[in-house]
């Protein structure tokens, strides 16, 4: 059966050009000599002029294991293949549901090990486990990336077809050796994954955006969008969320701008989180939550519910997409609306990206104030043209100064998160919006990430300061409690 994956006998060709030059010395062609390298005085000049760093060319998206172990990996994965072919016959499907995980795995061992006897098939320890949990994980669970969800070092999951999967791991992207069989494997687990949450995917309706059983944020596209293979990407689902002093911990910001943050969300003011994709913007907000009251009521509104909020009274609300007939659709901004008349003190906002921007920026203006967002920019001045552009794009006209002016009073701080070029995760600026000079939005930046160097490996050298500017706020911060060092705004030298 597995015949072709015996060595060959073929014998290097070094060997039998070797073999023949003992036996016939003329048909042995000499190896020509290497002719000396000539330094010239201009060539020595030249080098010195070079200064950039050299170019080191890496083959894309390879993995180079040993052949012996690329051959294995290929033939655990036929004899898997047939494998699960035998239990797709075998195992009554409709059962599994009742079936315990331990009398599933009983089960599935025994049918596979019957198999693998009738088929003569010998198997040492170590690969009959990884096949019989392999099996397990492609009836019960899905197959290949089962165990990427399990990993609790990754943190996002990349299929760029059935032979390459990508994960991020500390902020950095890296290939795996895990790989499906083929694109209709592939197919079948995207398959299993949207039809468990009511979605469907095929050629007519090429993507889905759903979520996984333990919250894990999933979107998959299929051919004809996809060119070279289903792409699917999964955002996991931190089990354990990180708190302010965690973050402190890891260096995304210092202490004093943590002291700052917990006077800003415990007297109210409306915040935005801004950064990029992967920046850490929920994760941000998660942990600038846990300063809200206990006794407050907390409505959120999410595409994909991602926060983990640890108060008491909280309401989630999940909006949900077109069925199939193209009806049935809830948006974030009915959400929203209907939110308003659900006498929240606060409505927090997963991500603003349309037109629900006006319904957000109305219910900061009237009497919610503490209310927090996220929205996709690159700093603080970006983030206030993103929501010129929303409210633009959501068809309602007004002149630009009454836009400006809407904005100007109902967000009080821009929050922006960032990940740097060496994966590494910071707060890079925190500003606060002052009102309006002319027809510019004046802000002034309070704290923000100083970049001072870059070390041999890539990491990037810097400190978290103060630009030396007092807060706007603090006369509030006073008046609610919160009465704030003069030192924390002064600069440090890192």
């Amino acid at each position: 059966m597995f015949s072709r994956y015996k060595k060959s006998d073929a014998k290097p060709a070094a060997a039998v050009a070797q073999k023949v030059a003992k036996t016939d010395p003329q048909k042995a062609a000499p190896a020509p000599k290497a002719a000396a390298p000539v330094v010239t005085p201009d060539a020595v000049a030249a080098e010195k002029k070079v200064m950039r760093r050299p170019i080191v060319e890496k083959a894309a998206g390879a993995v180079a294991p040993g052949d012996k172990e690329r051959r294995r990996k290929e033939r655990l994965g036929e004899i898997k293949l047939e494998l699960h072919r035998e239990l797709l016959d075998n195992l009554n499907l409709a059962a599994l549901d009742k079936a315990s995980e331990r009398e599933l795995r009983a089960e599935i061992t025994a049918i596979a090990t019957e198999v693998l006897q009738e088929k003569a098939i010998v198997l040492n320890r170590e690969e009959r486990t990884t096949v019989f949990q392999e099996l397990y994980d492609e009836v019960t669970g899905l197959g290949p990336l089962e165990t990427l969800l399990q990993d609790e070092t990754v943190n996002d999951i990349l299929v760029n077809g059935p032979k390459q999967i990508f994960v991020e791991r500390a902020g950095k992207l890296e290939l795996t050796d895990i790989v499906f069989k083929d694109e209709r494997h592939l197919l079948r687990i995207i398959d299993k994954i949207v039809s468990a949450v009511g979605r469907r995917v095929d050629e007519s309706n090429p993507y889905v955006d759903a979520r996984l059983a333990d919250g894990s944020r999933f979107n998959a596209m299929v051919s004809p969008i996809a060119v070279d293979g289903s792409l699917v990407s999964i955002r996991k689902f931190k089990k354990d969320k990180l708190g302010i002093d965690d973050l402190v911990k890891f260096g995304a910001f210092s202490e004093e701008m943590a002291a700052y943050l917990q006077a800003a969300v415990s007297t109210r003011l409306n915040v935005i989180v801004s950064g990029g994709t992967g920046s850490g913007k929920t994760t941000t907000l998660n942990a600038l939550s846990s300063f809200i009251d206990n006794a407050e009521r907390i409505l959120t509104i999410e595409d994909t519910a991602e926060l983990q909020l640890q108060q008491t009274h909280v309401g989630r609300m999940e909006s949900r997409p077109p069925n199939v007939e193209g009806k049935g659709e809830v948006s974030p901004r009915d959400c929203l609306k209907n939110a308003l008349r659900m006498r929240p003190d606060r409505i927090i906002v997963g991500e603003t990206r349309g037109e629900e921007v006006i319904d957000m920026l109305q219910a900061m203006n009237t009497g919610h104030d503490g209310s927090m967002t996220t929205i996709h920019a690159n700093n603080a001045r970006d983030g206030i043209s993103r929501l010129e552009n929303m409210i633009a794009m959501a068809g309602i006209e007004m002149p630009l100064k009454a836009v400006r002016s809407q904005i100007s009073s109902a967000v009080n701080l821009i929050v922006q998160a960032s990940r740097l070029q060496d994966g590494s995760r910071r707060m890079t600026s925190i500003t606060e919006i002052t009102g309006m000079e002319g027809d510019v939005i004046s802000m002034q930046e309070i704290f923000r990430f100083q970049r001072t160097g870059l070390t041999p490996e890539n990491k990037i050298i810097g400190h978290f300061t103060a630009t030396g500017v007092r807060s706007h706020y603090s006369e509030r911060f006073r008046l609610w409690g919160y009465d704030l060092p003069p030192e924390i705004y002064e600069p440090s030298a890192g």
